[in-house]
């Protein structure tokens, strides 16, 4: 448990997904944040974007919902690709090379302040497979993007998305 002061703060479980109907199309995130018993719900649509774009924006958002500083908080999320650049070093190894030819540069750099802010671990799901909390960020993910699309509301601009960007795609 982290200490604010003389209070103790219990950990904080950030259960996340992102979705898109193409790759690119529109797309959305969904966030679960779970503490001593309190849950939380986020999420966000957007016109056109991508699968790997809204998988980060969901920790983002997740991390940014925090509202004290040195949380303990255990990141749960079915993206290989934000889980293992930041457990394998990757994330480390893009910021010395000054994200040369980085894919979502802007929401990288947007996350490591966060990662210094909280202490954060990350662990890896199968995606799909029957998780509640996932499953419920998927269903917020998808409801957000395309099911939002599907029922007649615009959505913005992924304003860091470049469709002419080959960069933000995987």
């Amino acid at each position: 448990m982290a200490e604010a002061g003389n209070q103790v703060r219990p950990p904080i479980f950030l259960y996340t997904d992102g979705a898109s109907s193409g790759n690119p199309g529109p797309g959305g995130y969904g966030v679960v944040l779970k503490c001593a018993g309190r849950m939380m719900e986020i999420s966000e649509g957007f016109s056109l974007t991508t699968n790997n774009r809204m998988e980060l924006l969901a920790v983002i958002k997740g991390l940014e919902a925090i509202r004290w500083d040195n949380a303990e908080v255990h990141v749960t999320s079915d993206s290989s690709y934000v889980v293992n650049a930041i457990n394998k070093g990757w994330l480390e190894n893009w910021k010395r090379k000054g994200f040369a030819k980085v894919k979502n540069p802007d929401l990288w750099m947007r996350l490591m302040p966060l990662l210094t802010r909280h202490r954060v671990a990350f662990h890896w799901i199968k995606g799909h497979a029957g998780h509640p909390e996932n499953e419920r960020c998927d269903a917020l993910a998808v409801a957000a993007g395309a099911g939002a699309v599907a029922s007649g509301k615009t959505l913005p601009p992924d304003t860091g998305y470049r469709p002419d960007d080959e960069s933000t795609l995987i």
